[in-house]
Order: structure tokens, then sequence, then C-alpha cells
């Protein structure tokens, strides 16, 4: 009895400091995603009947491998993307896709009547589910605030987060982004640009450059850029790759006042069917004459979803319709009458609230929606944040310190 008594002491011991073992191992694997995961939280729950889906926040303060990824020439293709972010993040325990999609967005910068700069962005797509990551600085990255759908991530939007699984796949959030700021005071914004003649056509640019593809590159100005001329520098130094088979343009903002449209463009509509003959064309806010010749000043700017640069549409037949015209220039009538001059961020949100797609839909039964809004101040480095389009209700506000 004795004997047994002390096989099954040291057996329980044995089982103790092999649990202990574990615990140390897997936290020194996961010991840069561990907090990650602990601060992710639902901030706002589900509501079918307004076709909300949940939003949700993650605080980053852990390593999210972005250097390894540059270091490594980034990626040609969602794929390579994947396979990263899988086997850095996930350490390869959890499956994941990015999904084709179609979406619609509006965004604008100005200044406030106190001078202050800036930068509104409405993101319209279907019911789906939203997560604010906060990115914490350190020595190779700048703090950000930045606006993820989830379902790029392979979450669906009927459902939302569900389980630890879903939690593991968040990890990849910063990778990413749809819009942000970070503490430079520099804004951005990626929007769909349905270029291809009548099917639409990723770019895919081939040449001895490093690889990016879409929100990779939005991560790399948001960490890496503190003026919008260095987050153009960063777009010409390496290919972009499209991801989920479509063709998108960005929008990139500072605190000084400067802006510019970035588009990767080949000719016209109708020829612009090989994504690898496209260079990237970068249109400043100074440019007026890109603004399609109207008395727009030169301190604003504004984007939707077709391509800016003149001519692009010449040869388009009679009767094609240009994605994103009916917001453009509802949004150039409000920034001229104000000069692009807001009162506040109300005013600012005045204007997305025009060109929300609660208000501009034709069809009730439209499933589109305007799934968030946010206005981001450039000079303080804030976010005032709202859900499809609920401009009345308390906002969520983020503030950046220094």
């Amino acid at each position: 009895m004795k004997t047994a008594k002390k096989i099954l002491k040291i057996a329980g011991i044995s089982l103790g400091a092999l649990i202990a073992l574990a615990v140390i191992v897997i936290c020194c694997i996961w010991s840069k995603e561990i907090s990650n995961l602990m601060s992710f939280k639902q901030i706002k729950e589900r509501n079918d009947g307004h076709l909300d889906g949940a939003v949700y926040q993650m605080n980053v303060k852990g390593d999210y491998y972005l250097d390894d990824f540059i270091a490594q020439g980034g990626a040609k293709n969602d794929t390579e993307l994947l396979a990263f972010i899988s086997g850095k993040l996930t350490k390869g325990l959890v499956k994941m896709e990015i999904p084709e999609s179609t979406i619609n967005c509006s965004s604008f910068t100005a200044s406030t009547k106190d001078g202050k700069r800036v930068f509104g962005r409405n993101y319209d797509f279907v019911k789906t589910n939203t997560c604010i990551v906060i990115t914490k600085a350190n020595k190779n990255r700048h703090a950000s605030i930045s606006t993820v759908d989830l379902e790029f991530l392979g979450i669906r939007g009927d459902l939302g987060v569900q389980g630890f699984t879903d939690k593991l796949l968040c990890l990849a959030a910063p990778y990413a982004p749809l819009d942000g700021i970070n503490d430079a005071g520099l804004a951005c914004g990626i929007y769909m640009s349905y270029q291809g003649g009548d099917v639409v056509v990723p770019t895919n640019q081939n040449t001895d450059k490093p690889d990016f593809t879409s929100t990779t590159m939005l991560r790399m100005f948001l960490d890496k850029a503190t003026t919008v001329e260095e987050a153009v520098a960063i777009a010409q130094s390496y290919d972009m790759h499209d991801s989920a088979s479509t063709s998108f343009h960005y929008m990139v903002a500072d605190a000084s006042g400067k802006s510019a449209i970035l588009e990767w463009v080949a000719e016209t509509r109708i020829t612009d069917t090989d994504g690898s003959k496209r260079k990237l064309i970068v249109t400043y806010n100074d440019k007026d004459e890109k603004l399609g010749g109207t008395e727009a000043a030169s301190d604003f700017q504004w984007i939707t979803n077709f391509i800016i640069e003149p001519g692009y549409y010449d040869d388009d037949p009679e009767g094609w319709s240009i994605p994103g015209l009916d917001r453009y220039e509802m949004m150039e009538e409000e920034l001229v009458k104000r000069n692009g001059v807001v009162q506040d961020v109300d005013d600012a949100m005045s204007i997305l609230q025009k060109v929300g797609q609660r208000k501009i839909k034709k069809n009730p039964s439209d499933p589109w929606i305007t799934v968030h809004s946010v206005i981001y101040n450039l000079t303080d480095k804030t976010a005032t944040w709202v859900p499809n389009e609920c401009f009345y209700k308390e906002p969520f506000v983020y503030e950046l310190k220094d």
C-alpha cells in the first residue's frame, strides 16, 4: 500500500510538472499573442432588426510580425499572405481565407473652423461584424487606431465571433485595416475602384520590386509613415497585388493639410484589363485640374469608387454607370459650399450622413448599409466612430496619447 501511494504521489508530481511545462511552452510560443487575445472584447451587440453586426475592440501590444513580413518581401497574393499570417500568428492552427467582396465607400478631407484637419470615411457593405484595432507604439511602429471588417478574416457576417477559434482569426486583424489614423496624424483609407471593363480585374504588378497586398499596404502606412510623402514613397517601393479578387485605390492625408489619392491605372476603363500593366498615379489635393474641373479649393479632397484620373472613362459606352459618381458629386457640393471648412466633428459627420446608404438608396430592401462612419482628427490624433449611421447616438471616441 505504501509503495502504491508513493507511485501515485510521484505520478501526480510528474503530471503536475508536465502541465506546468506545457503552460510554460504555450506562454513562450504565444507570448506575443496572449495579451492581444485577452484584450479582445465586444463593445456593441448585434441588432439584426437594424442590420447591425457586432462591434469588437482589440488592443494590440504585442508583435504581429510586420517587419518579418517586410523582410521576406511581402506577398504576391492572398494565399501567400494567409500562409504567413497563419504560420506566425495562429501557429498554423487555424485555416484562413479572404472572400471576394464588393464594397462602396466615401471619404473626404477638410479643416475645422479652428484650423484642425479631419479625415472622414463611410464604409459601405452588407451587414458584417467590425473590430476596432488599437495598436501600441514600439521602436518599429507608430501607435494607430484602425477599423477592420471581420468578414475579410473569414468570420461570417450573420454570426459574429463564435468561440476561441474565431478569436484566433482576429489576431490577423492588424493586417486588414480599411481605414485608420496613427500617432503622427496620418490617416488613410481603401476604396474599391471597379477597374477592368465589365469584369473587375485586380491590380497585379510584376516587376523586380518586393510585393504587397491591398490592406497590408494600408498597415504599412499606419505603422511606418508620418507624412503623405512618406506614404507615397512606400507605395512607390512595392508592387501592388489587390486582394479579394477586386481592385482598389487609396486616399492618405496628414496633419499638415496635405492629402493624396493613389491609383494604379493603365489607359482607360475599357482597355484596363491587364492588372500587371498598371502604374501608380498620385493625385495631390493641390491639383485642382484632376478634380473634374470643379472650383474645389486646394486644401481638401474627396474620393468614392471611381478612378479620378482624367480620361479614364472617355471610351465608355453610352449609358455605362460610373460607380460612386452620385456620392462623389454630393460630397463635392457639401465641401465646396463650406469651402472645405466644417464647423466641428458633428458637421463633418453630417456630410457622411448625406452619402450614407440609408439616405441615398432607392430600394428599401437593398441589403447595402453604411457599416461604419468615422471622423479622424489628424491634429488631435482622435477617432470619433459610429456604427451603421447611428449619427445621433453616443459615438465611440478614441484618442492616441503622445
